[in-house]
């Protein structure tokens, strides 16, 4: 099935380079000035994949991200020309799945975005995986904690999939990246501390001091083999 992929931004002239490189890569493309009309876009087009622009006038890509996560799933890859770290945090915190930035090589946005439409259809793991009071369900795409369930973004779902699979295996950042991405690119594997401090935020009691998700200093993170479920109150 050609998957459609909805590129956001208030360039024309760069919407038209990214809509004709995709579309010699096999890719249906979709196109948006701005994120209000990116949200009437994407819900007609049921897009596979957005790119999209940080800063637009009328919705800025942070403002399309909270109204549009109320309304589907499709994974996000940001355009960013600030230098700065604050507004790809800002981005990964909301639930972004991968940041691009300006100028860029439109092999490169082609590469990335291959990257996470692979790991969203990855099928080869276990379907239900389970580590002290954590269940993680592939088939049903869920989590819970304690019996309760967790809301996680594709990123920190495929994140915790991967260490949940291989308890006690210590991952590089690089190779964390590489699980969730299918591709491993030199620069872009600090944006896994960000994802890990987000998702400590939801699974663990005591973010500060995880019991699962293990720092191991000068290598990369780890999964507990074995953690106690915790008591019920």
């Amino acid at each position: 099935m050609i998957q459609k992929i909805l590129v956001v931004d208030d360039e024309a002239a760069l919407r038209e380079m990214i809509r004709v490189y995709l579309e010699q890569e096999g890719f249906q493309v979709a196109e948006a000035a701005d994120g209000r009309e990116a949200l009437f876009v994407a819900r007609h087009e049921k897009p596979s994949l957005i790119v999209l622009d940080w800063m637009m006038p009328n919705m800025t890509g942070a403002e399309f991200i909270r109204a549009y996560s109320k309304e589907a799933q499709a994974p996000i890859i940001m355009l960013t020309a600030k230098i700065e770290d604050a507004d790809k945090i800002v981005g990964l915190e909301l639930g972004a799945d991968d940041y691009v930035t300006k100028p860029f090589n439109v092999r490169e946005l082609t590469a990335r975005i291959r990257a996470v439409l692979r790991r969203m259809n990855k099928t080869d793991a276990p379907d239900m995986l389970r580590v002290g009071d954590i269940e993680l369900d592939r088939s049903g795409v869920f989590v819970t904690v304690a019996g309760q369930r967790v809301e996680l973004t594709k990123t920190e779902f495929e994140l915790l999939a991967t260490f949940m699979a291989a308890p006690g295996k210590v991952f590089s950042r690089l190779d964390l990246l590489d699980h969730v991405s299918g591709d491993a690119y030199e620069g872009y594997e600090r944006t896994i501390d960000v994802h890990i401090r987000n998702l400590r935020t939801k699974i663990e009691a005591d973010p500060k001091n995880p019991a699962y998700i293990e720092t191991v200093y000068g290598m990369g993170y780890r999964f507990a083999k074995e953690v106690s479920p915790r008591a019920s109150t």
